[in-house]
């Protein structure tokens, strides 16, 4: 069964094989399809990326070290279930990574005029290499000007791996957490 968690909640992932997991739906205002991007910063201890390299995204597939792959780019978010994914094998993480930043972003959301408050049901959730559900969180809170969130970050302490909720959101797209990171 499943661990629901709440903002700040942090949980020990216990396999070292998994998919990230994100969906949403957007509520229909017309006008152009909403196009969300799953990315993941891998961090070492100073915050940074380690390298460009090790900035997974729809451009950038797979991590150098083979250990994060992204399933792909879903234009339009439309269906259940996830929307987007990214296999994760922490057995095999370069080792001066310690933590992956989970984020979504808005593809062109100022041109569009689109932002969080206009989508719904969003979440992030850890899923095992059998296909069960092992955590969850679900963003709850309206992002009415955000056009970024932070869902979600892995991090190793004690040598252990760990997920936290984060849900926290921002102004800006991809480009803005680029900066924050490199």
């Amino acid at each position: 069964m499943a661990i629901n968690l709440q903002k700040g909640q942090r949980e020990n992932l216990k396999a070292p094989k998994f998919t990230i997991g994100l969906g949403w739906d957007t509520n229909n205002f017309g006008g152009n399809d909403f196009d969300l991007d799953a990315s993941v910063f891998m961090l070492g201890e100073n915050k940074k990326l380690i390298s460009d390299d090790h900035f997974i995204f729809y451009n950038n597939l797979t991590s150098p070290d083979g250990a994060l792959v992204h399933t792909g780019d879903n234009l339009t978010g439309e269906g259940d279930g996830d929307d987007e994914a990214i296999n994760v094998d922490l057995s095999i993480v370069d080792p001066l990574v310690s933590e992956l930043c989970i984020v979504v972003t808005i593809h062109e959301a100022e041109l569009r005029r689109q932002n969080f408050g206009q989508v719904r049901n969003s979440f992030v959730r850890i899923v095992d290499k059998d296909g069960i559900e092992v955590l969850k969180y679900e963003l709850e809170e309206d992002f009415s000007i955000e056009t970024a969130v932070e869902f979600g970050r892995i991090y190793r302490r004690n040598g252990e791996w760990r997920f936290e909720a984060v849900g926290v959101g921002m102004k800006g797209g991809l480009q803005d957490y680029i900066n924050r990171y490199q």
